[in-house]
């Protein structure tokens, strides 16, 4: 169980902070001077150098997204330009792509961030640069949308790059483009010109999301844990009917892969955010804001409790809460995470993103009057940052291109690189692990300064 931090505070992590974005500027010169875009995309390390390896070009966004990131963290307009100019040259097939359920992992990192920051005025754009950016969105929505299954009975999904009778938690967060598409006053054009509301399958799709992904200690099969999550829900098509958990990166449909469960974690919290902005009249037919939001911070509250249950003390999970090699190491969750171990990798991306999460449903739980709640949840976050933060998490040595080891990516498929003398992965950075990274510390750093942190959906103008 992870051990609070009561006292920490983010002035008190403004020093990582600061040194995270300095070895960051250092990374993102190295990966910038060495990448050969005909490569494909930067997925992991092997031996501190970004290699390619992946079922989808799922991580460009967050490769020019850390760029953008980093200007927006320290002023450096020479990264501004180079994150701008690749999405431009480069992300145009991820606006397009009909085949992914990645479209708010690429596009919001990409031009969700380039919007936001000449919104804020924090960057100079022409009109047109901005309706570029804006059109994106838009499309990229609206395809995101139309990847759908619909079950009957107000339930249906976005489903997953193994076809549509899948559905991965992992598609929570990309919900994030249909938001901001929504705002820009779009929608899904279907046959005979049906007018399809994005806001509307957003909320469709958590809520399927919740009801078979996320568990609530219900009694629902024999491994019903309160906020354990099953990485993927398989559906028969013949006639909708919910067929069974399954996995495709954890150990088993009966366990939780610890980034499937961030995931769920953030991207819940962020919606809530979000939908907490929205006038009652805007919510679709049949859908009361209360009701929504209710349902919403259930989910986040039992996936953000199960997390401080099962993750070790410094609240740096392992990849797996039932991978087999844990019965091995003793009482694991009562002492901090060790990714030198010989029997099971951690996965130090599963921390940053689950931060986060922990961090604005905390904030939203003390902005609804439920501060010590709220608090309960920030404080989790900090402590996390500041374990993450640090080594041996923390990539110091320059020569190495990734931002924070010990990021794994597909234990199953042995996809990660396992270091000379060592059993299990480590010592390896993953391209989201240091997006989000770069994220997390951001948000940090405008808490710091009291200043409003960054949002992935439109905000008044200033």
């Amino acid at each position: 169980m992870i051990r609070i931090d009561g006292s920490v505070t983010p002035k008190e992590l403004l020093p990582r902070v600061t040194r995270l974005f300095a070895l960051s500027a250092k990374k993102l010169d190295l990966l910038q001077r060495s990448w050969n875009p005909r490569k494909g995309t930067p997925v992991f390390t092997v031996n501190g150098v970004y290699t390619s390896r992946g079922w989808t070009e799922w991580t460009q966004g967050f490769q020019f997204g850390s760029a953008i990131l980093q200007f927006d963290a320290t002023g450096d307009a020479a990264l501004l330009e180079i994150g701008r100019t690749a999405t431009v040259k480069l992300m145009a097939t991820h606006v397009s792509h009909v085949g992914v359920h990645d479209h708010g992992f690429n596009n919001i990192s990409t031009y969700g961030n380039l919007l936001r920051l000449l919104r804020e005025g924090r960057m100079q754009a022409s009109a047109w640069e901005q309706a570029f950016y804006e059109l994106a969105l838009k499309v990229s929505g609206a395809i995101q949308a139309a990847r759908w299954t619909d079950l009957g009975n107000g339930e249906g999904y976005i489903y997953s790059f193994n076809g549509p009778h899948s559905l991965f938690a992992d598609t929570v967060r990309s919900l994030r483009v249909l938001a901001v598409a929504h705002q820009l006053g779009h929608m899904l054009m279907g046959e005979k010109d049906r007018r399809i509301s994005l806001l509307e399958r957003l909320i469709i799709h958590a809520d399927t999301t919740s009801r078979y992904n996320v568990y609530f200690g219900e009694g629902r099969d024999a491994y019903d844990v309160r906020g354990r999550v099953a990485h993927e829900s398989i559906f028969n098509l013949n006639d909708g009917s919910y067929r069974c958990p399954s996995s495709q990166q954890g150990f088993s449909p009966f366990s939780t892969w610890t980034r499937g469960l961030a995931w769920i974690l953030c991207g819940f919290a962020e919606q809530l955010e979000f939908l907490a902005t929205v006038p009652e009249g805007d919510y679709p037919k049949g859908k009361k804001k209360a009701e929504v939001l209710s349902a919403f911070l259930n989910t986040a509250e039992a996936v953000a409790d199960f997390y401080l249950d099962e993750t070790p003390t410094d609240g740096i999970p392992y990849w797996d809460t039932g991978a087999p090699g844990l019965a091995r190491m003793g009482e694991y969750l009562a002492k901090p995470a060790n990714p030198f171990n010989a029997y099971e990798p951690v996965d130090s991306s599963a921390a940053l993103i689950a931060a986060q999460g922990l961090l604005r449903l905390g904030a939203y739980l003390k902005g609804k009057g439920k501060r010590e709640q709220g608090r309960r949840y920030i404080q989790a976050g900090l402590t996390v940052v500041q374990n993450v933060f640090a080594e041996p998490y923390l990539s110091t040595d320059e020569k190495h291109q990734g931002l924070i080891l010990h990021s794994v990516y597909h234990r199953p498929n042995g996809w990660d690189a396992i270091p000379s003398g060592k059993k299990i992965p480590c010592g390896e950075s993953t391209m989201w692990g240091d997006y989000h990274a770069r994220e997390l510390a951001l948000i940090v750093m405008r808490m710091a300064e009291g200043k409003a942190v960054p949002h992935f959906y439109l905000t008044p103008q200033q």
